[in-house]
């Protein structure tokens, strides 16, 4: 049985860490696409214009299908890298971390600079709520009125709240339904005659 749930953050949250002078500043944000990733990267580049390097990271999808590091000048390897090695080791997904560095003068080596962005993102996520959710399937439902009983109890045997419901002489409602849960719901429901889902 495949694994239908995975783990990602609630909300906003942020960490830091200072090292010789230098300043991380590490943010944290749920995210579900690249379009949101990118307007977080521009409102906190233009929020700290003044610092040298926004490096980030993210993973995108319920098996994380889609990641991007970015080291944005550091030495190759050092920002992004370690950034994305944080959200591997909490295992999360749907989740971006932007590291911000104010540099203090004195330079870390690229081992130092790696251990900084990796405790600042490991900062980030410990401040950070973390849930576990399921991968969900959506069947639509298309019936007529004189099935409605039948539809909701077959419903209610399932354990599944309609959502988006339309009743009329025609009827339309939608269903979330657990992954690992969907090949079972949809024969139950196919046994019913008179009932279209898609």
């Amino acid at each position: 049985m495949f694994d239908d749930t995975y783990r990602t953050i609630t909300g906003p949250s942020q960490g830091l860490y200072k090292e010789k002078g230098s300043k991380f500043l590490a943010f944290a944000f749920p995210v579900g696409s690249v379009d949101e990733v990118k307007g977080h990267l521009e409102r906190l580049r233009k929020e700290y214009f003044d610092a040298r390097h926004h490096c980030y990271a993210y993973i995108l999808g319920p098996t994380k299908e889609a990641y991007r590091v970015n080291d944005d000048g550091e030495p190759s390897g050092t920002g992004g890298r370690p950034i994305y090695g944080q959200l591997l080791s909490a295992d999360l997904t749907d989740t971006l971390i932007v590291v911000v560095r104010y540099f203090g003068g004195v330079l870390l080596g690229a081992s130092g600079l790696a251990n900084a962005y990796k405790a600042a993102a490991r900062d980030a996520i410990a401040a950070a709520t973390i849930v576990e959710k399921t991968v969900d399937t959506t069947y639509h439902l298309h019936f007529e009125y004189a099935l409605m009983n039948d539809v909701m109890r077959l419903l209610k045997e399932l354990g599944l709240q309609p959502l988006n419901q339309e009743y009329g002489l025609d009827c339309r409602l939608d269903i979330s339904v657990r992954q690992s849960q969907s090949v079972r719901v949809y024969d139950t429901l196919a046994k019913l005659y008179g009932l279209e889902i898609k």
